[in-house]
């Protein structure tokens, strides 16, 4: 028997013994396995108390999805998304703050996980997604909580805030705009373009924005390190979701929505001033949607607002999630009421 014929030999003679072992082990019952030390039969593992769930509930026939996290009988804190992105970018936030506190995060219609209905069975403004987050906190029976508002988010929670001041224990603002400064600057030159003439031409201007390269200067622009601190796969997801059918055009219609909001600004500012939430703002300094000049105007109606100003770009959880996680606890630990 020569060398090689000896070494097939014991490979095979291995191969036979391996496969032996693994099926005897596969072919015990679920008994067998149950009656290991440590493995009681018909025992769930228990979740970690900071584990992030995810559900679904139907708001006037519209399935809207969202993350939760943390106990129920903990006060709670609603996180409202931006533009581009979904409750996705509170992914790693969320258990950061769930050892302490209820954390819910919704998507919007037409983002995420949420229902996409069609543009002549829903409208897409700022109105109606405030009436939605409405009903949705309502329906999960939310009566206080703290609002964490970022982008989009400032409009749809402003909103909420103005309207039931009482249900508001505090507000984390990020990037999120309530002041005519916060939109002097060219990126709001051609939008405000179609806030005042709303033709076709104006809006095909605006829509190079929902494309790949204009999502991943959301992700880059700004950062300190964005190759090694933001991930990619959050513009690749946000975009994802504005590459389905027809989404493109909701997102030129809340474009649009926007203009509406400019309006309500001396609404808030005076909510601002009669109630005085505790307000805690990080924000981005180097965002050029909404740059650090549209987050020192609310030191002038909360001047007990806590401003901390941070090196980075528009989505400053991808960043420094981390320093804005603890800047929350102290915050929420001495602002909001167990």
């Amino acid at each position: 028997m020569n060398a090689t014929t000896r070494h097939v030999r014991r490979l095979t003679q291995f191969a036979s013994a391996a496969a032996l072992v693994f099926a005897s082990t596969f072919a015990a019952t679920p008994a067998a396995f149950a009656d290991q030390p440590n493995v009681p039969a018909n025992t769930k593992p228990a979740r970690p108390i900071t584990a992030v769930d995810y559900h679904t509930v139907t708001i006037d026939g519209v399935k809207v999805f969202y993350r939760e996290a943390g106990p129920k009988n903990a006060p709670t804190v609603l996180l409202l998304h931006g533009f581009p992105t979904s409750s996705h970018m509170f992914r790693d936030l969320m258990p950061k703050l769930a050892d302490k506190y209820h954390v819910i995060a919704p998507d919007y219609p037409g983002y995420g996980q949420s229902d996409q209905p069609p543009m002549d069975k829903f409208e897409y403004s700022f109105d109606n997604y405030a009436r939605v987050v409405d009903k949705f906190t309502t329906q999960l029976g939310l009566t206080k909580y703290a609002l964490y508002v970022q982008d989009y988010g400032a409009p749809v929670g402003f909103r909420l805030a103005a309207a039931h001041p009482e249900r508001v224990s505090a507000i984390v603002v990020q990037n999120g705009n309530a002041y005519e400064e916060g939109l002097d600057n060219p990126f709001w030159a051609p939008i405000k373009v179609y806030w005042k003439d709303k033709t076709e031409a104006n809006g095909n201007a605006l829509r190079p924005t929902f494309e790949y390269g204009a999502t991943t200067w959301q992700y880059t622009e700004g950062y300190r390190d964005p190759a090694t601190h933001v991930s990619p796969d959050s513009r690749v997801l946000d975009q994802a979701y504005m590459d389905r059918p027809g989404n493109k055009d909701i997102q030129l219609a809340l474009f649009y929505s926007y203009g509406s909001n400019p309006g309500h600004y001396p609404e808030w500012q005076e909510y601002f001033r009669k109630h005085q939430p505790p307000m805690l703002i990080v924000w981005g300094t180097k965002d050029k949607i909404f740059p650090g000049a549209g987050a020192t105007p609310y030191l002038r109606d909360l001047p007990k607002a806590e401003l901390h100003m941070l090196d980075t770009g528009h989505f400053a959880l991808e960043e420094d999630g981390d320093q804005i996680a603890r800047l929350m606890h102290d915050f929420l630990d001495r602002k909001v009421k167990k």
